[in-house]
């Protein structure tokens, strides 16, 4: 059976629900709404934003009926997936293994293979990407946490996958993001292929008070978004950042814990999202060579509830996110969508939320967040990756190892 949801206009905007087993959600309502943001809880911060429409934006709702349905239960931990050529889809999980599903649900059996993870706390098998010449080279590349000298890192690898797709032939580990650091928290972990046909990489900056600072040094791989070729090696015409010393790797600096990048299908634009503290989740449009501001300017505060730093959320020099989310709703892995299923979807951007258990909807027009809807709540997943395939349907996959098919009904 399938769970409806219907949003009805009643003195405002009231989300009703009606919820059967085996979580699927079909969303019938002809008429478009729009209202009021379609966050009602408190803000953990009485911060200002800094524009209009940077956070808590009106609620849109999508007016084709669409449904989304979990067609498989059985994956473990699963962190992130992508599409492969044929349609199927290729998912890591947490612990170290890989799988392939069909558009159906039916599993493959794990991919091993691949280097030894540190799958403690928020660590493991990460996000991955495949080789835009995947046809023919059977090339993937992935994130994850290496125990390594003084304690562990994020690093990248690559391999083949075997033509039996049991394994990964010659797993390589291609960069890692230093200093080495004993702890469990924040290691970024996203990963995509930019249109200069180089890899575009997230790093946490490790959470704790010591590395926290790192995110704005230049000389350390934490708390960055990297930018290498297919080897590892820095892509040519990065960006150039102030200091001699600066690491040639580098994109852009002064990020927390980002687990979403996406590429727009238009622009080519390249999209990241992060987690704040308490309060102050970010959105940001990346420009190379800029700096986003953590932990110097923030949105957010301390789960104790102590301000951060000087409690400042503009500084010259210092990027503001395009959009924030106070409360938090933990953004994970994200994708513009460019099918053609549901149009008035065309180039949305759609992101995981972990803690708030739903994917949200961004409309961007002009580089501008315009509107927000929030879809499968009623599921209570934490939602952690999302991919559209290639029939143009999305695929997202939870902790709690379901993998939904989001489609027009």
């Amino acid at each position: 059976m399938k769970t409806k949801i219907y949003l009805i206009a009643i003195a405002g905007y009231v989300l009703m629900a009606t919820a059967c087993s085996k979580g699927g959600i079909i969303d019938p309502e002809p008429e478009s709404v729009s209202g009021p943001g379609v966050e009602t809880n408190p803000p953990n911060t009485s911060y200002t934003p800094a524009f209009a429409g940077q956070t808590r934006i009106t609620a849109v709702r999508t007016n084709t009926a669409f449904k989304g349905t979990a067609i498989s239960t059985a994956l473990t931990a699963p962190w992130g997936i992508t599409t492969l050529p044929d349609g199927r889809l290729l998912i890591t999980q947490k612990a170290g293994t890989m799988r392939i599903a069909t558009t159906n649900g039916t599993l493959s059996a794990p991919i091993t293979g691949l280097p030894a993870v540190n799958a403690n706390g928020q660590g493991g098998l990460l996000g991955l990407c495949i080789d835009p010449q995947f046809s023919t080279n059977r090339m993937v590349y992935w994130v994850f946490s290496e125990n390594v000298a003084g304690g562990n890192q994020t690093s990248v690898a690559k391999g083949k996958l075997a033509q039996n797709e049991l394994t990964i032939e010659n797993a390589t580990v291609i960069y890692r993001a230093g200093p080495a650091y004993n702890g469990t928290l924040h290691y970024g972990g996203r990963i995509l292929f930019d249109r200069t046909g180089n890899l575009i990489v997230s790093t946490g900056e490790r959470s704790d008070l010591a590395t926290r600072p790192l995110a704005q040094s230049v000389t350390a791989g934490l708390g960055k978004v990297i930018r290498i070729n297919t080897n590892g090696q820095p892509a040519t015409a990065n960006p150039t950042f102030s200091a001699s010393s600066a690491l040639p790797e580098l994109y852009s600096i002064g990020h927390r814990n980002p687990q979403g990048l996406a590429l727009h299908p238009v622009t080519g634009d390249i999209w990241q999202s992060e987690h704040g503290p308490r309060g102050g989740d970010e959105l940001n449009r990346l420009q190379g060579g800029r700096n986003y501001g953590w932990p110097t300017i923030t949105y957010g505060i301390e789960y104790s509830g102590a301000a951060i730093g000087s409690a400042i959320q503009q500084q010259n020099g210092l990027e503001q996110p395009a959009y924030y989310w106070d409360p938090v709703i933990s953004p994970s892995g994200m994708v513009f969508y460019s099918g053609n299923r549901v149009s008035e979807w065309q180039n949305n951007l759609f992101i995981c939320s972990l803690s708030a258990t739903h994917i949200a909807r961004l409309v961007i027009i002009n580089n501008k967040v315009t509107g927000e809807e929030r879809l499968l709540a009623s599921e209570g997943q934490r939602f952690r990756d999302i991919t559209q395939g290639t029939d143009n349907a999305l695929y997202a996959v939870t902790d709690g190892g379901r993998l939904y098919r989001i489609d027009k009904s």
